[in-house]
């Protein structure tokens, strides 16, 4: 959405609402693959980036229940 588009939605809402943290638009990498390494050891490093994308996408499902609930939902 460009900045535009935003600002008329922010008034048409009659709202301006909190921008979104930058940790929520980041990405997850999957863990490196090194040739000779353990495949125990990528899936560790494996299950430990799907943690961090777990809880990034817990933070953004509270940050939108934060919001729904300081300024209600239209429909």
């Amino acid at each position: 959405m460009n900045k535009a588009a935003a600002t008329k939605g922010q008034a048409a809402a009659g709202i301006a609402l909190p921008p979104l943290p930058d940790d929520l638009r980041r990405q997850e990498a999957h863990a490196p693959v090194v040739e000779g390494e353990p495949v125990i050891a990528i899936l560790a490093r494996e299950r430990q980036a799907l943690d961090r994308a777990n809880a990034r996408q817990g933070r953004t499902v509270q940050f939108y229940a934060d919001l729904t609930s300081r300024y209600g939902t239209r429909r």
